[in-house]
């Protein structure tokens, strides 16, 4: 049977497949991502300890997260490129398996290079896991259900950003570090055997090879799409990279307000998933235009009146946080109206337009930050997400 027929027969499956079914394997990938993006933020909340017992400086231990990003940046496409037309069921197993080397790897080696190694291949693991899981959940639901199961996968990064920091200090602090990636890669067992009995075969939804992603990046309406989304998470991280030092400078909030404002806007990005997830299905352009709105206005909001209303910071915070938490759901289920035959090279493209715009916006907002000051960044931060509210105003729907 050809990769085509296969594909056809898999989405004719789905779109019978009762909800109660469809929603319990979507979870098992919620679950997957969960455990995936916590390994990936947990070094930020134990590089002190980890520093010390390697006898290295806390910046070098922060070398632990950018082996991560780096390659992700890297594998997410070329996963998708080098991959057989195999049971995709087996890919995700195998690619939460490998995390859970990861975590081991990472919490029995004496030495920062093991480590290295081990964090790079967490990196390969969740920028793979990431690029496949639209394709694979296209697969599961029907087409009118996409965005809405998209909201149960992305709800794993949600509260991996909110709780992984948090737990893993926690946790670090009562049992040591290295307890703490055995934690998550007992709990990445666990997933990885959930996915095994829950998911059905999935096959391959394109042929493997670069030519599909040459393909996929030359469509005018997925490139004219790719350069918004590039926009958008460059505006984010210019931005919410200098976060700490533009609101250390709010007038009576404290460490305790501070950390109270970034636990808002953890707690508003997951509220924002679901707003999208609800709502992208039946208001796709609506969604398309609004979400990076939020993004524009409260960054140029904070910019401006940071140093003026507890208040008005407060309510900047929380539309950021709503705004950015439904981009990843918002993108996806765009992705699967625009190029539905080309999911999996879409996905893996995501991945490296996500890892690059990071990368980006976090050195233009510390130029700018440096050479004039931190509004500064925030300011250029709003009128990038501006602009990417126009171009995403203007992309296809269908």
């Amino acid at each position: 049977m050809s990769v085509a027929t296969g594909t056809a027969t898999q989405t004719a499956t789905a779109t019978t497949t009762p909800t109660s079914t469809g929603l319990w394997r979507v979870s098992t990938l919620g679950l997957a991502i969960f455990t995936l993006v916590a390994s990936e933020f947990l070094p930020a909340s134990l590089l002190t300890p980890i520093a010390a017992d390697l006898g290295i400086t806390v910046g070098t231990a922060g070398q632990l997260v950018t082996a991560t990003a780096v390659m992700g940046m890297i594998a997410g496409p070329a996963i998708v490129a080098v991959l057989p037309p195999v049971d995709r069921r087996w890919v995700m197993v195998g690619l939460t398996a490998l995390s859970v080397v990861s975590n081991v790897l990472v919490a029995v080696v004496p030495n920062l290079g093991l480590m290295l190694v081990g964090r790079a291949l967490l990196g390969i693991a969740l920028s793979g896991f990431w690029a496949l899981s639209l394709a694979v959940v296209a697969q599961l639901v029907a087409a009118e259900r996409l965005g809405r199961a998209m909201t149960v996968v992305n709800t794993g990064v949600s509260l991996a950003t909110v709780a992984a920091v948090p737990l893993g200090a926690y946790v670090g602090e009562q049992l040591g570090w290295r307890a703490t990636f055995w934690g998550v890669a007992a709990a990445g067992v666990l997933t990885l055997v959930l996915q095994a009995v829950a998911l059905p075969r999935v096959g391959a939804s394109e042929r493997s090879g670069l030519r599909p992603l040459v393909e996929t990046l030359t469509t005018p309406v997925v490139a004219a799409g790719f350069a918004a989304l590039a926009l958008l998470v460059t505006a984010h991280f210019a931005a919410f990279t200098y976060v700490r030092p533009l609101l250390e400078g709010v007038g009576g909030l404290g460490a305790a307000g501070l950390a109270g404002l970034l636990a808002a806007f953890g707690a508003a990005a997951f509220a924002g998933n679901l707003v999208v997830g609800i709502t992208v299905d039946r208001r796709m352009r609506a969604v398309l235009v609004t979400v990076p709105l939020l993004i524009a206005v409260s960054t140029s909001v904070l910019a401006l009146t940071a140093q003026a209303s507890v208040l008005v910071v407060v309510l900047a915070v929380v539309a950021w946080g709503l705004g950015f938490g439904g981009v990843p759901t918002m993108v996806q289920t765009w992705l699967g109206r625009v190029a539905p035959e080309r999911l999996e090279s879409a996905g893996g493209l995501t991945v490296a337009v996500f890892q690059v715009s990071i990368a980006v916006g976090a050195a233009a907002g510390g130029a700018l930050n440096d050479a004039l000051d931190v509004r500064a960044a925030f300011l250029a931060a709003g009128a990038a997400a501006a602009v990417g509210a126009l171009a995403f105003s203007r992309v296809r729907t269908r």
